[in-house]
């Protein structure tokens, strides 16, 4: 059987060729190689048979499969054709799914959607495909199902249908039905039984029995449920019931069928319920009767209705349907008038199922094989069979392969079908054995040659088994002759070689050549041609003979070469002559569908060359017609036996002579078993039966052939026979329990139902079916009765029917043979102690039976013990024992055995007797656990007087009750613990137990005592009331809950309070709980959304924990203002007074309200900056109209929303034009006369021209007259004209009138005048304002006339004028202003005068300007907002449209606001609390913005932290310290975070505990040493700036003691420890006295030497007749320059100028000293006269003792001064605050050292940053080199000196001192704007400008700088001031820059200290000790809050941008403007000294 396609089987040639090469190369594989893990696809995953889906969802299917190599996935239609991507519809997804993606309804393809997929499954060894497919997508449509009227008979049953729309039934069910009053009936499974009245069934109709009138006013709905959508809708009309009366006696009459056979067809699936329906209706009320046919029979069984089956009404309901119920049923309806009866077939559908049995079979090759389809599922409709996705026409459960063949391996499936469903299941069959078919390895090729020669052609072939060759020329097999001659051999590797040897070859011997290889495998074949020169030659072709139908082809055997035409010809007509014939030019004929009428005929073939020679062949064809079969069968019914049967077989075509011949089921037919055959000429035969039996039924073929071919025909003969035994039954023996069997097989056609019956009761007669149960079963016949028992025991009856006779049956006895059985085998048995009890015990079997008893497994003998006596009683079945005790007692609680035998066994039963008592007392009362409001207890179980104990009761009272006044608590029998609840918190309770059983209760336990615990409060809050105050705040008032609920005293309440309809979580408060009697508690919620709901609950607390929260209250805030316009403002201009506005709501969560109105504002555009001029108009809607407009004007408008809150945002202004109109009439006209014949008429253009003037026209009239009036059309910017020709003495009347685009305007007034020879001057212009803007040019007319001509003369504001270089006097009497200012603005009047007259006009002028800078006052300020006031200037003459603010902090950004020209002041918020701001302001108007006002300099309130005393703030234990950062004061800026540091007293490092502790938080340093004393460091940071405290302690000892101070070596107790000297060493010279007193007298040395070379400079100073103070300022702060001759790298030099003293300067403090005397003076934390130092000061008494000299007493003395002493007790000086300014308490002391604190890592290196210092406005007179210069004391530009912490260098900050000789700077108070309003917090405000030491340019205030991020680095030491560490140490530098070096005294290597270019940032981690990079720049320390700024350059307001480059010096003249200016910094001072090398000012000496 060859089922594969040609290019399958050369694929699987090549395959198997590849094996036997691999097979010989290798020598080690077998002959057949393992493909062992090779096999063909599987489904793994096959799709379902149907594919339902919506439209919006789509669908994947998904097919998987497995194999060796994994097969390819391809999707085929049903057809076979493979299915592509639809784009957008279907596609197939790379892991092979098939895909139909959501698709709208308009894109339903039915070839797509409504089409039967398959999936195949491929691999090299075979296909397989799944099963049908099919994909049915629904488009989502509109339906609706309906309920129609239902007419029923009363007392009939009804039944509602709901008639749902075709096109959506197969996806719509019912769900439930519903009256009107929307009363819902369920289903059979939802009720309890079918008794109701109401029922829907399980197809969906409504169910109603006896129907009464009632029942006709209800209508019904019913509600459906789309599967796939899931989308339910009740009915779109209601159905009613029409109940009709009954006139007289009505038949069963089925509704809607009329006279129809009764016939319905119903399908269900398996397991679901079915209805069968009966719709008849009869009066009176029919009876209905359900019967089922037995199969094949025309025989009837009623039907057994059971717990399944139930029958309401006439409709037979069947739940759970299973295959048998399948069948046909009958309804059978009668009443008293007559019957009907309606018939119905049920199919129960079963899933199918197949599954092929073997799954793989190997095969050898010839050998049969056979595969077999077990299949389930009912119905089954057909069974087919596939090979590799191709059907094999077999249909037939059985596949057999007689003979496989190479061919036949691959995949075969068997699928089965009915109309619903198909199944498949797939096999592989593998080839066994030698299966390498033949291949090709070695051929000839195509071969040209001259006749002659020999010629010698090979093929090698190779195979398994070994293939033969043989050789064939144009199609004729070539045999052995005398000259061709064939020979072949075999070689080692096992191929064959074959040659063909031609001598001397011939023309005639060309011709195609074909080796073929041909094995029992398979067949390989090579062909080529051989061309011999020569003339055309055909050899002779032999006749062909050809079955009709089939194609003919054929070649032209043609030699001779080169042929140049082969064509071929009938009858020497050359082909083809009709379409049925194709010839090709290499000889080739091919004629389809061959008939014998038009084909049969010689065909003659002629070759020709190109000479012309020709040779021809003929072929004769014969067409043979194959025999054709007429159809016959047994007609339609089966045959019964006995009967007679004759068929006959026609031959109706085909030729003769033809063979006949019968086969019955394939086999030929043996004449002996009752058939014959007559042959009836020479194309029939007749086939006769005369008796038919069993064995004749099967199927008949008839078989015809000829020479053409043979064929075929069947037909089958079903032949009934009645059921007859083949095993009858017998009667049969079972012992008990064991399991029966009783054979009963019959046989027949059809096959006869065998089916066992039992009889009822114990004799044969009345039979009733076996029951359905667990140990009963039948299965084919045979009865199972699993464990027999006796009461299977009775007469059995098997019967076999199939409708044909009568049917067989037989009765047989089936008898148990049962020993002794007790029914009961173990059972208890109770009894009261004390009294008498009877035990029984009743064995069943065949007697006789004898029984024993036992007690407790003894036996029991009632002779020993009188109390016990023995009886039995026979009894039909068995016996009955009895037990009896006269008087039970406790023993007798034991277990009683009775022991029953007879002669087939024994059986034994079990009786436990239990005496029974009342329980013992239970004992060990004890509490296990107790609350407020519950006790759990725990007890020993006593002894229950075997009884199970019922419970036990828990007796309870408060202890000062009686036990008459208890509470019980009942608890279960089988604990022994319990909780006793509902108790009160705080109460004292005595308890008790008693034990109960079934006989009574036992004593009471002992008592015990306990006390109940506290617990919070049960109760909510009452009377919560929510209230908004305003947009942002709620306020909540409550009362306390009931004073039952407190359970405790109330400590206070829980606020919590959240926005609605959130999932967030409560934000809680807590309130203080008010101890007054019944009053309100109340709290305000802030910063609140506006018009936001929020929910708040409260819950009270006491000390135990807090009470259930209350139920929320919600509330709104009040309503806000929208916070956006209305959006898609648009406006449209409809007429000339009218514009629509249209815009569209704000969104609703910007409305924060409810929108009332919206308001438009609108005004012309030129007066819109007037808010006066500016109209309102209200409205409710999106769009308005605006009446009454100007015409012809550019309007302004804005529109927004209003709320409840107010007006909101407005929009963006949008602008529209109104449309043109006609003009009004010009204001003024004038006629002049000019001459007898002419008069000049001039006037002034319209008031309003609505539109632009096209043209005037002038009108004139001789008055009197009846003359026609004049026109004269004028253009546009001619304002007069000349009207000749006129009469002398006539008077003339004149008018004029305006026209625009749309018209002529309205006329003015009329003026006469008469032409005369006197003309007196006159001007014709009109008196006018004109309008100039600043810096254009204006001019005035005066336009005159007179004879003579006037003189014209100006006066300008009254005064003559005078031409001048700006005004002068035009020809034409005009006066021309070039330029305007703002002083030309005035009155200007023209005067024209001759001899006859004179006249005069005033024109008003005025001057347009920007505005002049507006004052900017400060009006209040807060932590975070300033207010101003604005005021215009008064020389502003144009009107003001607004201000524009500039604000910015001091080192950030400009920021701008808008003010509105009416505002008086301005909120300016937001800003940064404790920061110095900039402000300034410019006026707007039409022209552009004016100039800017003076900057106004002020800060926002607020302060750097303040110190905490230290008892509250620190708490010592003795390995660990508490911090209580609570106590410390932020000043009015909120705190940010703290950093916390520690070190051992004697350790020089500072370590970093945290760089990050929140405020408000206790802060444990853990991991101390006990004993030991520590320094703490803590830096407070707010934004206002830091406060940084250092504190001593000890931590306390193991025992919790405390340590003694450290003594100093005098008993004060001095924390700094005294050093140790040698004894033979004088007392007085002790270090911490003898080293300061040296340092001061080296400083002071030095001091003078430099004051000396100073002095000596002076002389050659620029600045030598400037003021001392300032010469010595200058002379302090100077540069060495480029030049200078100064060695810096003499380290003697450097030590001699290592400290230059100003003068009239105090002495700076020496290194190691604390940070901030002046602080520690002013806040009075210093160390008290006793010589002992307050406990929290910052002041560190282990530094070197600070020296001071007083040089000068202060200008304003201290009140007060604190001394400060030394070691030792020797006082080095009393240290005050030398000066002080007045509202300055704490001004930083001149020359005091800071360290500089809060660096930010994070700063960009690589952005040097500009900054400014202020000039003063304060009336001091400015003084050079102000900014960042050391003024002395009582300098009058110094009275302020204030510095913002908020600024880049930190106020308040630390300088490093540097200790190796190195440098450090000096900071002095910066210069500023002197601002009362912040004259309150000025300590905090404090900045220094450092003045640089090293070489180079030097920096006065600060300037650009790197920021080392080496030196921020949180695990570095962020302070790092080594106090009292070694003086040869560098001295760390909290976050140092590298502009801050470190510099050892070997640092002179520097070579850059005249460049003046920054140096590089250190590297991270660099060891500053010894790198020596340019030290001249400006420390630029900034805080966390401006690190995120830009610090950018800053604007130029009385600042200069320092740098240090050349190109910065200025020129003397630049000098002396900036000096005048106040903005020249000291640098450019010092730029502008001479060149020469000057000091370098050096800093603090380090001793």
């Amino acid at each position: 059987m060859a089922y594969m396609m040609p290019n399958e089987r050369l694929k699987w040639l090549t395959l198997c060729a590849a094996v036997v090469v691999l097979a010989s190369v290798g020598n080690t594989l077998a002959a057949n190689p393992a493909d062992s893990d090779q096999k063909g696809p599987v489904f793994l995953k096959e799709p379902t048979n149907r594919i339902d889906f919506s439209n919006s969802t789509g669908a994947e299917i998904e097919c998987k499969s497995s194999g060796n190599p994994m097969p390819e996935i391809i999707w085929i239609r049903s057809d076979g054709t493979a299915v592509g991507d639809v784009p957008g519809l279907r596609q197939i997804s790379s892991d092979g799914k098939l895909v139909f993606p959501p698709f709208r309804a308009e894109d339903y393809r039915q070839e797509v959607h409504a089409q039967v997929y398959a999936c195949l499954a491929r691999n090299q060894f075979g296909s397989i495909i799944s099963r049908d497919v099919h994909v049915r997508a629904v488009v989502q449509q509109f339906y609706e199902s309906e309920v129609n009227n239902e007419y029923v008979i009363r007392g009939n049953s009804a039944v509602l249908k709901c008639s749902i729309p075709s096109f959506v039934a197969d996806f719509v069910q019912v769900v439930s039905w519903q009256d009107e009053e929307g009363q819902l009936y369920g289903t059979l499974e939802d009720q309890q039984g079918t008794d109701g009245k109401y029922l829907v069934l399980p197809s969906g109709e409504l169910h109603i029995r006896e129907v009464g009138p009632e029942d006709g006013y209800k209508s019904y709905q019913c509600r459906t449920k789309h599967r796939l959508t899931g989308e339910t809708r009740l009915s779109a009309t209601k159905g009613r019931l029409v109940i009709t009366e009954p006139v007289g006696s009505v038949s069963p009459q089925f509704s809607g069928n009329g006279n129809q056979e009764h016939i319905t067809l119903t399908r269900v699936p398996l397991n679901q319920s079915v209805t069968l329906m009966c719709p008849a209706q009869a009066y009176p009320v029919p009876f209905f009767r359900w019967y089922k046919f037995i199969e094949g029979t025309t025989r009837k069984q009623a039907v057994v209705l059971n717990d399944r089956v139930k029958q309401v009404s006439g409709t037979l309901i069947i739940k759970d349907a299973v295959v048998e119920d399948s069948g046909k049923y009958l309804c059978v309806v009668n009443n008293s008038v007559g019957g009907e009866s309606v018939e119905t077939v049920l199919t129960v559908t079963a899933p199918l199922s197949a599954k092929i049995d073997p799954p793989t079979q190997t095969i050898d090759f010839g050998r049969p094989a056979v595969f077999t389809c077990q299949y389930t599922g009912n119905p089954i409709k057909t069974v087919s069979w596939m090979k590799d996705g191709k059907a094999m026409g077999h249909s037939e459960p059985v596949l057999r392969i007689e003979s496989v063949k190479k061919e036949d391996k691959g995949m075969y499936q068997c699928f089965v079908r009915n109309d619903q469903e198909s199944a498949e299941a797939s096999a592989e069959l593998k080839l066994g054995g030698r299966f390498d078919p033949p291949v090709i390895r070695q051929a000839f090729q195509e071969e040209t040659m001259e006749p002659g020669p020999s010629v010698f052609l090979k093929c090698v072939a190779g195979g398994n088994p070994t293939p033969e060759i043989s050789w064939e020329l144009d199609g004729k097999k070539i045999a052995n002759n005398d000259r061709f001659q064939v020979g072949q051999y075999v070689t080692v590797n096992g191929d064959v070689v074959s040659y063909l040897n031609i001598t001397s070859v011939h023309a005639n011997d060309g011709g195609l050549y074909k080796c073929i290889a041909k094995s029992k495998v398979g067949v390989a074949e090579h062909s080529a041609k051989l061309n011999v020169y020569g003339l055309p030659y055909i050899r002779q072709m032999e006749k062909k003979a050809i079955v009709a139908g089939e194609t003919l082809m054929v070649t032209c055997p043609v030699a001779g070469y080169p042929i140049d035409s082969i064509v071929w010809e009938r009858d020497n007509r050359a082909l083809p002559i009709n379409r049925k014939q194709k010839v090709f030019p290499n000889g080739t004929l091919i004629i389809e569908n061959v008939e014998r009428n038009s084909d049969q005929a010689t065909y003659t073939c002629v070759a020709k060359n190109q000479e012309g020679y020709s040779a021809r062949g003929s072929l004769e064809v014969q067409v043979m017609a194959p025999p054709k079969l007429a159809p016959f069968d047994f007609g339609d019914a089966p045959a019964n036996f006995e009967d007679s049967v004759s068929v006959n077989c026609l031959v109706s075509s085909g030729d003769l002579p033809i063979d006949i011949e019968w086969l019955f089921n394939g086999q030929p037919i043996s004449f002996a078993s009752g058939i014959a055959v007559v042959r009836g000429g020479k194309r029939t035969s007749v086939l006769t039966i005369d008796s038919v039996h069993a064995g004749h039924a099967g199927n008949y073929s008839c078989k015809a052939k000829n020479k053409a071919a043979s064929s075929e025909f069947s037909a089958e003969l079903i032949v009934n026979v009645p059921p007859r035994w083949i095993l009858e039954p017998t009667d049969k023996a079972f012992a008990q329990g064991s399991d029966a069997k009783v054979e009963c097989k019959a046989d027949g056609f059809p096959k006869p139902q065998v089916t066992w019956k039992k009889a009822v009761g114990d004799t044969p007669g009345e039979y009733k079916d076996l029951k359905k149960s667990d140990n009963i079963r039948v299965e084919e016949g045979t009865l199972h009765i699993d464990n027999i028992q006796k009461t299977n025991e009775g007469y059995y009856l098997c019967e076999a029917i199939n409708g044909i006779g009568s049917g067989l049956s037989a009765v047989i006895m089936v008898s148990v043979q049962a020993p002794p059985e007790f029914t009961e085998k173990l059972r208890n048995q109770t009894a009261r102690r004390g009294e008498p009890a009877v035990l029984q015990c009743e064995a069943k079997g065949e007697k006789p039976i004898g029984i024993l008893w036992n007690m407790n497994n003894m036996r029991l003998d009632p002779k020993n013990d009188n109390r016990y006596t023995i009886r039995e009683e026979i009894l039909s079945a068995g016996v009955m024992s009895s037990l009896s005790i006269k008087r039970t007692e406790r023993s007798d609680s034991a277990l009683f055995t009775c022991v029953a035998t007879n002669a087939f066994g024994s059986d034994d039963a079990s009786i436990n007797m239990i005496v029974q008592e009342v329980p013992e007392m239970p004992y060990a009362l004890k509490v296990l656990d107790k609350s407020g409001r519950s006790v759990q207890l725990s007890w020993a179980q006593p002894y229950d007087g075997n009884s199970p104990l019922n419970r036990y009761i828990i007796e309870f009272k408060r202890s000062r009750a009686s036990w008459d006044e208890i509470d019980r608590v009942m608890v279960p029998g089988h604990t022994t613990e319990a909780q006793v609840q509902k108790l009160s918190p705080a109460t004292t309770y005595n308890i008790r137990i008693v034990a109960e059983n079934e006989i009574g209760s036992s004593q009471s336990s002992e008592a015990v005592t306990i006390i109940t615990a506290e617990e919070a409060p049960s109760g909510k809050p009452q009377n919560i009331k929510v209230e908004p105050v305003n947009q942002t705040t709620l306020r909540v008032t409550w009362k306390p809950p009931a004073r039952s609920d407190w359970n405790g005293e109330i400590l206070g309440y829980y606020v919590g309070y959240k926005l609605s309809n959130t999932n967030s979580s409560y934000i809680f408060e807590t309130i203080n709980f008010i101890t007054e009697e019944g009053k309100e508690h109340n709290l305000e919620l802030n910063n609140l959304r506006v018009y936001t709901q929020y929910s708040v609950v409260i819950q009270a607390f006491n000390k135990i924990g807090a009470g259930p929260l209350s139920d929320e209250e919600k509330q709104f805030t009040a309503e806000g203002t929208p916070s956006q316009p209305p959006s898609d403002t648009a406006c449209t201009t409809l007429t000339s007074q009218t514009i629509r506005v249209s815009w569209v709501s704000p969104p609703l969560e910007s409305a924060n309200g409810v929108i009332k109105t919206y308001k438009v504002v609108y005004a012309p555009s030129d007066e819109w900056y007037d808010e006066t001029k500016r109209h309102y108009k209200k409205t409710a809607s999106s769009d308005t109209v605006l009446h009454g407009l100007k015409k012809y004007t550019n309007y302004t408008m804005q529109v927004l929303a209003t709320t409840a809150g107010g007006d909101g945002v407005r929009s963006v202004p949008i602008h529209c034009q109104t449309e043109p109109d006609v003009p009004e009439a010009p204001t003024d006209v004038k006629a002049l006369v000019m001459g007898n014949a002419a008069i000049l008429v001039s006037w002034r253009p319209p008031a309003q021209p609505n539109g632009i003037i096209t043209q005037y026209t002038v009108y004139s009239k001789a008055e009197g007259a009846e003359t026609e009036t004049k026109t004269q059309k004028v253009p546009h910017y001619q304002m007069s004209f000349e009207a000749t020709e006129l009469e002398k003495n006539k008077p003339y009347e004149f008018w004029v009138t305006a026209s625009t685009t749309i018209g002529e305007g309205q006329q003015s007034k009329s003026i006469v005048a008469m032409p005369s020879d006197q003309v007196p001057a006159k001007i014709a212009s009109f008196d006018d304002t004109f309008t100039a803007t600043f810096k254009e040019d204006a001019k005035m007319p005066c336009l005159a006339v007179g004879a003579p001509q006037p003189e014209i003369t100006w006066k300008i504001k009254g005064v003559e004028f005078s031409a001048n270089d700006r005004m002068r006097l035009l020809p034409d009497g005009s006066l021309l202003i070039k330029s305007v200012n703002r002083q030309d603005a005035g009155d200007y009047s023209c005067h024209a005068e001759n001899s006859i007259a004179k006249d005069s006009i005033t024109h008003k002028l005025i001057v347009l300007a920007p505005p002049q800078s507006p004052h900017v006052t400060l009006s209040a300020t807060t932590t975070d907002a300033l207010t101003v006031r604005l005021k215009p200037h008064e020389g502003d003459t144009a009107p003001l449209h607004g201000y524009t603010l500039h604000y910015k902090p001091e080192f950030g950004e400009w920021e701008t606001a808008e003010v509105s020209v009416d505002s008086q002041k301005h909120n300016i918020e937001n800003l940064l609390c404790g920061s110095r701001y900039q402000v300034y302001a410019t006026g707007f108007n039409n022209i552009g913005a004016g100039e800017a006002s003076d900057i106004l300099n002020t800060r926002t309130k607020g302060q750097k932290p303040k110190l905490p005393e230290k008892p509250r703030f620190i708490e010592v234990s003795s390995n660990s310290v508490s911090l209580h950062f609570k106590a410390w004061k932020d000043g009015g800026c909120p705190m940010s975070h703290f950093v916390v540091e520690s070190k051992k007293r004697d350790q020089l490092e500072w370590n970093q505990i945290s760089n990050n502790v929140k405020p408000d938080n206790n802060y444990v340093v853990l991991d101390l040493e006990p004993a030991t004393w520590y320094n703490l460091r803590i830096t407070a940071h707010n934004s206002a700036g830091f406060t940084v405290a250092e504190y001593d302690f000890a931590t306390l000892t193991v025992t919790g003691g405390t340590i003694a101070p450290l003594d100093d070596g005098m008993g004060h107790g001095n924390v700094h420890a005294r050093i140790p000297m040698p004894a033979w060493m004088p007392e007085w010279l002790d270090l911490n006295f003898m080293v300061p007193l040296i340092a001061t007298v080296v400083v002071v040395a030095v001091g003078i030497c430099v004051v000396c070379v100073a002095l000596s400079r002076r002389r050659s100073d620029d600045m030598r007749g400037g003021q001392k103070d300032v010469y010595y300022d200058v002379v302090y702060n100077q540069t060495m320059g480029p030049g200078a001759t100064l060695d810096k790298r003499r380290p003697d030099l450097r030590d001699e100028l290592g400290y230059i003293a100003p003068p009239n300067r105090k002495l700076p403090p020496v290194p190691g000293s604390n940070y901030n005397t002046c602080d520690r003076i002013k806040r009075g934390t210093v160390i008290s006269r006793g010589g002992l130092r307050s406990n929290h000061s910052t002041w560190d008494p282990r530094r070197n003792p600070n020296l001071y000299e007083e040089l000068k007493a202060p200008p304003v003395p201290m009140h007060g001064n604190a001394n400060i002493y030394g070691h030792g007790g020797h006082a080095h000086g009393n240290v005050e605050c030398h000066y002080r300014h007045p509202g300055m308490e704490d001004e930083i002391c001149p020359y005091a050292t800071f360290h500089l604190l809060g660096f930010r890592e994070e700063m960009d290196p690589t952005k040097a940053m500009n900054f400014q210092t202020f000039p003063h406005q304060n009336g001091h007179t400015p003084v050079p080199g102000h900014a960042g210069t050391m003024l002395p004391p009582g300098h009058p530009g110094h009275v302020h000196s204030r510095s913002g912490s908020q600024s880049m260098p930190r106020a308040n900050r630390y300088q490093r001192k540097n200790s190796q000789g190195g440098q450090s700077s000096i900071y002095t108070p910066a210069p500023e704007y002197d601002d009362p309003a912040n004259c309150a917090e000025e300590d905090q405000y404090r900045r220094y400008t450092r003045v640089n030491s090293q070489g180079g340019s030097l920096y006065s205030g600060p300037g650009p700088e790197y920021d080392d991020p080496a030196n921020c680095a949180p695990e570095e030491d962020q302070y790092g001031s080594q106090y009292g560490g070694p003086y040869g140490q560098p001295y760390d530098h909290y976050g140092s820059r590298g502009s801050m070096g470190r510099r050892s005294i070997g640092s002179a290597r520097n070579p850059g200290n005249g460049s003046p270019e920054p140096p590089p940032p250190p590297p991270r981690n660099h060891d500053m000790s010894n790198s020596s990079f340019n030290d001249s720049k400006e420390s630029n320390e900034i805080s966390e809050a401006e690190c995120d700024r830009d610090h950018g350059p800053r604007g130029n307001y009385g600042a200069v941008k320092r740098s240090p480059q050349p190109k910065d010096q200025r020129t003397t003249e630049e000098m002396r403007k900036l000096i005048e200016r106040n903005e020249a910094g000291p640098k450019q001072l010092q730029l502008q000294q001479t060149n020469g090398a000057g000091f370098t000012a050096y800093d603090t000496m380090a001793v």
